[in-house]
């Protein structure tokens, strides 16, 4: 059965989308199956992906409210390994709908169930809101994963979401456990962001990821195009910092399997950085040097 991920944070603009497509889309390039699931009705995720936002196909709102086989909606991505149930402006209805529905908590993870052994790994894109799409993603969810902006303002509404996460746990899902926090947006020339990532963890300890993302250009321009930024532009750092948390997710969370493979991964390209510095470090050939002396003549 494929482990669920809910990312939330009930404040908009804090990277959740970008983190979840490109998370998604490294694990998925390291040969996992992954279903990405956009909850929120702006359907970011899905034109992140380069999914068209059609009014007249089945999307998530079809998932929740008209109980349509979850099958039939997923849509295959244009990358290997990744699939996709889209999303669009009519699941801004959705939860008027779901309030006068039996179990009206769980609509969600019934319908999850049916798909779960399918894939290694189901990321949930969470409105951000604290209502019943949220509170339906976190009660199929085994993992919630928090992404948090490198800012002051960010940390005031922590308290609030963590409350939902407590309530969620024991009254809803007692499985539920905080999988991670994500720090995003880090502006490592100030100190306030300095700040934010000491306090959140020594707040967190090992919950919050070691990788931090940094604020980029690339980062933000990526979904216009219908791509995640690791593979828009690989070399931004932006890019790069993803890649390396999208590892660092899989090393957490994966099989010891996955552990060893992403060891000799390393080791690997250690080698090959090391091989490449030895080589350009090497003195050039006699010839070449005689080439290069003054003559005494």
């Amino acid at each position: 059965m494929g482990k669920i991920f809910s990312f939330f944070n009930q404040k908009g603009g804090v990277g959740k989308t970008t983190s979840v497509i490109n998370i998604a889309t490294v694990i998925a390039n390291l040969g996992k199956k992954v279903l990405l699931i956009d909850l929120d009705s702006q359907g970011n995720a899905t034109s992140g992906l380069g999914i068209e936002k059609n009014e007249n196909e089945s999307t998530a709102y079809q998932l929740l409210v008209e109980n349509t086989d979850p099958k039939t909606i997923i849509k295959k991505t244009t990358i290997e390994n990744l699939w996709a149930i889209p999303s669009n402006a009519h699941l801004a209805g959705a939860e008027m709908h779901l309030i006068s529905q039996e179990k009206r908590e769980f609509v969600l993870r019934e319908q999850l169930e049916k798909i779960s052994v399918e894939f290694d790994y189901i990321f949930l894109d969470c409105p951000p809101s604290l209502g019943l799409i949220s509170i339906n993603a976190l009660t199929s969810s085994s993992y919630v994963v928090i992404p948090l902006q490198c800012e002051y303002y960010a940390l005031e509404g922590l308290g609030q979401l963590l409350n939902t996460y407590q309530l969620v746990k024991k009254n809803l899902s007692s499985n539920l456990e905080l999988g991670g926090v994500i720090l995003t947006m880090a502006d490592f020339r100030t100190n306030l962001t300095q700040q934010v990532i000491e306090e959140v963890r020594n707040y967190f300890k090992d919950k919050a990821f070691q990788t931090v993302i940094p604020r980029s250009v690339k980062l933000s321009e990526a979904p216009s195009f219908g791509k995640p930024a690791v593979l828009y532009d690989p070399h931004n750092r932006g890019a790069q910092a993803y890649v390396e948390l999208g590892r660092e997710f899989l090393s957490r969370f994966g099989s010891d399997e996955d552990r060893q493979n992403l060891s000799r991964q390393e080791t690997v390209a250690n080698l090959d950085t090391q091989t490449t510095t030895a080589q350009n470090s090497e003195p050039a050939p006699a010839g070449e040097q005689a080439q290069t002396t003054p003559s005494n003549t």
